[in-house]
């Protein structure tokens, strides 16, 4: 969507501080022992508390109030009952639906003691996050964003999953634009003022740049076993660094 009143922009505030407060909330959670499910549950008292909804859930009829992905899992996991392990790497993919607006994060969190390739893997896809950030301005070509965010992953020696994009967000979970996470030259559209976008890079330590649905038919994991993770925030377009509204 595109940002024009201020009844829109307190919308996408209130949404957007639903998906903050159900972040930290799960982050805090996340030990050994503790289960996708429980957080699946968890999240769903806080969007309780704020009268918020599943937006997968409401549009896709997803069986989850988030998803919750695990090692080889990118996104869209399904919150399964397998306890958490220490080291397992832990994807939180939060999508609430608040008042007719939607907001859009994610995070990865590794359990505790978790290998230095799963640290560095965590922190090369926040980087890149901050590479697109910086290159998403008005004015400015949609694939500067996924160029910035595939320089960023290369650097660091991991794999950018292709087939996976950010998208224009707001009123529908999916909205357009495309954001794709590496350099597309065929996307020409321009970035606006006001334009309401999730950037999320997929990134894994492994070669391939596909992915595979498993068998539940949502979860989408790496065709080659390798560890994934995914950072994501709701941002607005502005003339300079955008606007995070999902902070």
């Amino acid at each position: 969507m595109t940002i024009n009143t201020e009844a829109e922009w307190r919308g996408m505030q209130r949404a957007g501080q639903v998906v903050a407060e159900t972040l930290r909330t799960l982050k805090a959670a996340i030990h050994p022992g503790v289960t996708p499910a429980e957080l699946d549950a968890l999240a769903g008292q806080v969007f309780g508390r704020h009268g918020a909804r599943s937006a997968p859930r409401m549009t896709y009829n997803a069986p989850v109030n988030v998803f919750v992905s695990v090692n080889d899992d990118i996104v869209h996991g399904l919150p399964t009952r397998r306890p958490l392990e220490a080291g397992d790497v832990v994807s939180l993919d939060v999508t609430p639906w608040v008042d007719g607006y939607i907001a859009d994060a994610a995070v990865t969190v590794a359990v505790p003691p978790a290998s230095s390739v799963a640290l560095r893997l965590i922190d090369c896809t926040e980087a890149a996050f901050q590479a697109g950030m910086a290159a998403a301005q008005a004015g400015r070509p949609v694939n500067a964003i996924g160029r910035a965010i595939e320089n960023e992953v290369k650097r660091r020696g991991f794999t950018v999953l292709r087939e996976l994009f950010g998208h224009g967000v707001g009123r529908a979970i999916h909205e357009e634009p495309n954001v794709p996470n590496y350099h597309r030259p065929r996307d020409r559209q321009i970035l606006h003022e006001g334009l309401v976008i999730a950037v999320e890079p997929m990134v894994s330590t492994g070669r391939s740049h596909r992915v595979r649905t498993r068998r539940d038919g949502w979860t989408l994991s790496t065709t080659d076993g390798g560890l994934a993770a995914h950072f994501e925030h709701t941002v607005m377009i502005t003339k300079d660094r955008p606007l995070i509204l999902t902070a």
